[in-house]
């Protein structure tokens, strides 16, 4: 198969992000390797919201095992079908449920991050209110009607959802700015919509609207959003959050108690069907899922529901459950990763040989042991490194290089997470 073109921005990102230990935003289709099964599993999620349909995954896996390059390659799979993605990590002030703006917070990070397939990178929340209007525009063209009276005809559903008056109202408004140029007014539209109003009375001064996205109805929130971004044109709404391990650390038992009571009511919701063109990619470690303390198990509810299948044992997996666990990268896998990123950083004519690639890992291997494929994130930032030198001093060469560096201070806080899967191949399965 014909490998596809790197192009100079992706180039520069995924060089970068690596350096970093973080998982780039751009390019991610050449460096993926393994995951055909889990990529499979995303790609159907994908097509059930987008039929109507809504969809919920845990992926689990420990510190630097990829769940946050897992949670992009979902990002991609889902902008490249035609929907809107919201994303963010949860922090100490970011939250599912909260009393003190914590889950308005979050909110505004995802809004802020939401991403389209023309506009990647977040930002494209504008975007997404200009496509719904300038397809009502054409509508009330073709039916010679008033453009004001198309909007409420194609937003009266969400009306009979919670907050879906005032909702409709706020685009209502964009339309107003924008048919006579106010642009005060479309930006007080796009600020409430990405729950930059912290008080009801800011919101009705602007906007006319006596509601604004707060901690109680986050969730009734990303309901509508995603009803709109399919009136919009769009197949349906991703959020991806990272990070969860951030409720696992809240000190407080009611906090806990009130984040895991949210992620109970969504995870109903989508089991039970009453969610629609709406999907949910959430990234934990064991410890957040399994703890009976402090985890997700300590919530009897989410327990059984997000228990394993007794069956999968010796081997055996089942990837139909609302959990996948990210399994360990394979020596196999490993090699083909660092091959991915030599072309990416040397071309199709690469000058580092293999035999280096195989002499860089039995290094990491002999130094580290097994460690360096539970946890890839450091061993890809010490190979990008070398290669860096390597081409910055050409005088130098690879056996000199690799026995010179201690690779081990590199994995001595394995806490990040970039692990980079996927084959050229399972991309192409879910290309458009």
């Amino acid at each position: 198969m014909r490998r596809p073109r790197i192009k100079p921005r992706e180039r520069d990102t995924i060089v970068q992000a690596l350096r970093a230990g973080v998982v780039p935003k751009l390019g991610l289709q050449h460096i993926q390797v393994g995951r055909g099964r889990e990529i499979e599993e995303l790609v159907r999620d994908i097509k059930r919201i987008g039929d109507g349909g809504a969809s919920i995954r845990f992926v689990i896996g420990d510190y630097g095992s990829g769940k946050t390059f897992f949670l992009n390659l979902g990002r991609l799979i889902a902008l490249e079908k035609g929907m809107v993605v919201l994303s963010a990590d949860l922090a100490p002030d970011r939250r599912l449920h909260a009393t003190g703006g914590q889950a308005r917070s979050l909110y505004a990070e995802m809004t802020r991050n939401a991403s389209t397939r023309t506009k990647p990178v977040g930002g494209a929340m504008a975007s997404v209110v200009e496509r719904f209007v300038s397809q009502a525009l054409r509508a009330a063209e073709i039916g010679d009607q008033e453009t004001g009276v198309v909007i409420r005809e194609k937003l009266a559903h969400l009306e009979d959802l919670t907050g879906g008056y005032d909702f409709a109202t706020v685009i209502a408004r964009y339309w107003e700015g924008f048919e006579t140029g106010s642009e005060d007014l479309k930006s007080a539209a796009l600020r409430w919509l990405r729950a930059e109003y912290s008080t009801r009375t800011d919101a009705r001064k602007a906007l006319g609207v006596r509601t604004i996205t707060s901690d109680g109805n986050f969730y009734d929130q990303l309901k509508l959003l995603a009803r709109f971004t399919r009136q919009a044109g769009y197949r349906g709404l991703l959020v991806s959050l990272d990070e969860l391990v951030n409720l696992y650390k809240l000190t407080s038992p009611l906090a806990r108690k009130g984040n895991y009571e949210q992620i109970l009511r969504i995870l109903n919701d989508v089991l039970q069907g009453s969610a629609s063109h709406l999907g949910f990619l959430l990234g934990g470690t064991p410890e957040f899922l399994m703890d009976t303390r402090r985890g997700l198990y300590s919530y009897e509810a989410l327990q059984s529901r997000l228990a394993e299948n007794t069956f999968a044992r010796d081997g055996l997996v089942d990837l139909s459950g609302p959990v996948i666990r990210l399994a360990n990268l394979t020596p196999e896998d490993m090699y083909v990763l660092l091959t991915n990123i030599r072309r990416v950083m040397q071309g199709d004519n690469a000058t580092l040989p293999d035999e280096a690639l195989t002499a860089f890992m039995t290094y990491c291997s002999d130094r580290i042991g097994d460690a360096y494929f539970r946890t890839p994130r450091n061993t890809v930032t010490a190979f990008v490194n070398m290669l860096s030198v390597l081409e910055q001093n050409p005088g130098i060469d690879w056996p000199t290089l690799i026995g010179s560096v201690d690779v081990v201070e590199d994995f001595g806080d394995v806490m990040g997470e970039s692990r980079n899967d996927g084959a050229d191949d399972e991309l192409a399965s879910f290309k458009l």
